[in-house]
């Protein structure tokens, strides 16, 4: 799963640290989503979207072996 988490911390000025305690999670966690790494839960996906104000797919998008 792609997304543009980075992209939307760095355009709204906020370091992972800033963005995990906002949305409730480590540090760690923004780090292993924005690197590909995690795919993070509907919840977190939620909350994400929220503190950016943008739909969910916005942020995340599904890429070609997600379907598979």
């Amino acid at each position: 799963m792609k997304n543009k988490l980075k992209i939307e911390r760095a355009r709204h000025n906020l370091t992972q640290a800033a963005l995990a305690e906002k949305a409730k999670v480590s540090r760690q966690t923004i780090n292993a989503i924005e690197s590909g790494k995690y795919v993070p839960s509907t919840v977190l996906a939620l909350r994400l979207s929220a503190i950016f104000e943008l739909p969910v797919n916005a942020l995340f998008e599904l890429e070609e072996e997600d379907w598979k």
